[in-house]
Protein backbone atom coordinates (compact mmCIF):
# COMPACT_ATOMS: atom_id res chain seq x y z
CA UNK A 1 0.00 0.00 0.00
CA UNK A 2 1.26 3.67 -0.93
CA UNK A 3 1.94 6.40 1.72
CA UNK A 4 -0.75 8.42 0.05
CA UNK A 5 -3.33 5.73 0.22
CA UNK A 6 -2.69 5.26 3.35
CA UNK A 7 -2.74 8.77 4.27
CA UNK A 8 -5.66 9.12 2.26
CA UNK A 9 -7.09 5.98 4.75
CA UNK A 10 -6.33 7.75 7.98
CA UNK A 11 -7.85 10.87 7.70
CA UNK A 12 -11.52 9.07 6.32
CA UNK A 13 -11.13 7.47 8.90
CA UNK A 14 -10.29 10.38 11.20
CA UNK A 15 -13.22 12.17 9.36
CA UNK A 16 -15.91 9.31 10.09
CA UNK A 17 -15.23 9.28 13.89
CA UNK A 18 -15.26 13.42 14.28
CA UNK A 19 -18.74 12.80 12.44
CA UNK A 20 -20.03 9.92 14.74
CA UNK A 21 -18.81 11.83 17.79
CA UNK A 22 -20.48 15.02 16.95
CA UNK A 23 -23.66 12.94 15.97
CA UNK A 24 -23.43 11.56 19.75
CA UNK A 25 -23.17 14.49 20.33
CA UNK A 26 -26.40 16.31 19.07
CA UNK A 27 -28.20 13.18 20.29
CA UNK A 28 -26.93 13.97 23.94
CA UNK A 29 -28.66 17.40 23.98
CA UNK A 30 -31.84 17.04 25.16
CA UNK A 31 -34.14 19.67 26.22
CA UNK A 32 -32.64 21.14 29.68
CA UNK A 33 -35.19 21.44 32.79
CA UNK A 34 -33.19 24.65 33.13
CA UNK A 35 -35.75 26.69 30.44
CA UNK A 36 -38.41 29.24 31.59
CA UNK A 37 -39.17 31.88 33.73
CA UNK A 38 -37.52 32.42 36.78
CA UNK A 39 -39.27 35.05 39.45
CA UNK A 40 -40.69 36.32 36.45
CA UNK A 41 -37.14 36.92 34.27
CA UNK A 42 -35.76 34.67 31.42
CA UNK A 43 -33.18 31.87 33.40
CA UNK A 44 -29.67 33.14 33.19
CA UNK A 45 -27.25 32.21 30.43
CA UNK A 46 -25.39 28.68 31.73
CA UNK A 47 -22.31 29.89 29.68
CA UNK A 48 -21.23 33.57 28.20
CA UNK A 49 -19.37 32.06 25.21
CA UNK A 50 -22.57 30.18 23.75
CA UNK A 51 -25.65 32.38 24.74
CA UNK A 52 -26.79 35.79 24.15
CA UNK A 53 -29.61 37.83 26.36
CA UNK A 54 -31.21 41.20 26.29
CA UNK A 55 -32.44 41.05 29.92
CA UNK A 56 -30.04 42.70 32.31
CA UNK A 57 -28.92 40.26 34.63
CA UNK A 58 -29.42 37.17 32.22
CA UNK A 59 -25.73 37.03 31.70
CA UNK A 60 -24.36 36.01 27.91
CA UNK A 61 -23.63 38.28 25.56
CA UNK A 62 -25.44 41.16 25.21
CA UNK A 63 -28.25 42.16 22.60
CA UNK A 64 -30.97 44.67 22.41
CA UNK A 65 -34.62 43.52 23.02
CA UNK A 66 -37.31 43.94 20.30
CA UNK A 67 -39.31 47.54 20.83
CA UNK A 68 -43.19 46.93 20.13
CA UNK A 69 -45.91 49.54 20.05
CA UNK A 70 -49.18 48.48 20.89
CA UNK A 71 -50.48 45.65 22.81
CA UNK A 72 -48.25 42.85 24.39
CA UNK A 73 -50.84 40.02 23.15
CA UNK A 74 -50.12 41.59 19.33
CA UNK A 75 -46.46 41.49 20.07
CA UNK A 76 -46.04 37.76 21.27
CA UNK A 77 -48.38 37.02 17.90
CA UNK A 78 -45.70 38.94 15.81
CA UNK A 79 -42.63 36.97 17.66
CA UNK A 80 -44.28 33.33 17.20
CA UNK A 81 -44.54 34.45 13.63
CA UNK A 82 -40.85 35.62 13.37
CA UNK A 83 -39.33 32.60 14.93
CA UNK A 84 -41.75 30.31 13.04
CA UNK A 85 -39.99 31.86 9.89
CA UNK A 86 -36.58 31.16 11.45
CA UNK A 87 -35.42 27.63 9.80
CA UNK A 88 -35.47 24.68 11.63
CA UNK A 89 -36.90 26.30 14.29
CA UNK A 90 -40.12 25.29 15.85
CA UNK A 91 -41.99 26.58 18.86
CA UNK A 92 -42.43 24.26 21.85
CA UNK A 93 -43.99 26.46 24.51
CA UNK A 94 -45.90 29.39 24.59
CA UNK A 95 -47.70 31.04 27.75
CA UNK A 96 -48.43 33.94 27.94
CA UNK A 97 -46.09 36.58 27.53
CA UNK A 98 -43.49 33.73 27.23
CA UNK A 99 -41.99 32.18 24.21
CA UNK A 100 -39.58 28.74 24.01
CA UNK A 101 -38.65 27.58 20.46
CA UNK A 102 -36.04 25.10 19.75
CA UNK A 103 -34.08 25.18 16.34
CA UNK A 104 -31.64 22.92 15.03
CA UNK A 105 -28.00 23.02 13.16
CA UNK A 106 -28.26 22.37 9.65
CA UNK A 107 -25.82 19.23 9.91
CA UNK A 108 -25.84 17.15 12.94
CA UNK A 109 -28.83 18.91 14.63
CA UNK A 110 -27.56 20.38 17.66
CA UNK A 111 -30.60 21.90 18.96
CA UNK A 112 -30.59 25.56 20.46
CA UNK A 113 -33.32 27.31 22.58
CA UNK A 114 -34.65 31.14 21.47
CA UNK A 115 -37.10 32.50 24.57
CA UNK A 116 -38.45 35.24 24.28
CA UNK A 117 -40.26 37.64 27.25
CA UNK A 118 -42.80 40.33 26.19
CA UNK A 119 -42.53 42.97 28.59
CA UNK A 120 -45.73 45.33 28.28
CA UNK A 121 -44.55 47.89 30.84
CA UNK A 122 -41.12 48.33 29.08
CA UNK A 123 -42.50 48.35 25.56
CA UNK A 124 -40.04 45.49 24.60
CA UNK A 125 -39.37 41.92 24.03
CA UNK A 126 -36.84 40.53 25.67
CA UNK A 127 -34.40 37.57 23.89
CA UNK A 128 -32.19 34.84 25.40
CA UNK A 129 -30.51 32.47 22.28
CA UNK A 130 -28.01 29.74 23.55
CA UNK A 131 -26.93 26.61 22.48
CA UNK A 132 -27.07 23.48 24.91
CA UNK A 133 -23.85 22.04 24.62
CA UNK A 134 -20.90 23.67 23.52
CA UNK A 135 -18.26 26.01 24.98
CA UNK A 136 -18.51 28.78 21.49
CA UNK A 137 -21.51 29.30 19.27
CA UNK A 138 -19.45 31.03 16.71
CA UNK A 139 -21.53 33.80 16.50
CA UNK A 140 -24.92 31.56 15.64
CA UNK A 141 -27.13 32.85 18.68
CA UNK A 142 -26.20 36.54 17.83
CA UNK A 143 -26.97 35.93 14.07
CA UNK A 144 -30.02 34.04 14.81
CA UNK A 145 -31.23 37.39 17.03
CA UNK A 146 -29.88 39.87 14.29
CA UNK A 147 -32.19 37.74 12.13
CA UNK A 148 -35.14 38.18 14.09
CA UNK A 149 -34.17 41.73 14.25
CA UNK A 150 -34.37 42.22 10.88
CA UNK A 151 -37.67 40.23 10.24
CA UNK A 152 -39.06 41.94 13.54
CA UNK A 153 -38.32 45.56 11.53
CA UNK A 154 -39.37 44.65 8.16
CA UNK A 155 -43.25 44.02 9.44
CA UNK A 156 -43.22 47.34 10.69
CA UNK A 157 -40.60 47.82 13.57
CA UNK A 158 -42.70 48.95 16.61
CA UNK A 159 -45.62 48.88 15.10
CA UNK A 160 -48.51 45.81 15.47
CA UNK A 161 -48.15 44.68 11.87
CA UNK A 162 -48.70 40.90 11.38
CA UNK A 163 -45.80 39.11 10.14
CA UNK A 164 -45.97 36.76 6.75
CA UNK A 165 -46.11 33.24 7.47
CA UNK A 166 -43.37 31.14 5.98
CA UNK A 167 -43.95 28.91 3.25
CA UNK A 168 -44.55 25.58 3.75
Amino acid sequence: MSGGLLTLLVLAALAAAYSAYLAWLAAQSRRPRTRGLKDGRLRPCRLATNCVCSQPGCGGRAVEPLPFAGEAEAAMERLAAAVAALPRSRVVQRVGGYLHAELRSRFFGFVDDLEGQVDPEAKVVHLRSGSRIGISDRGVNRRRVEALRARWAAAGGGDSAVLPQPPH
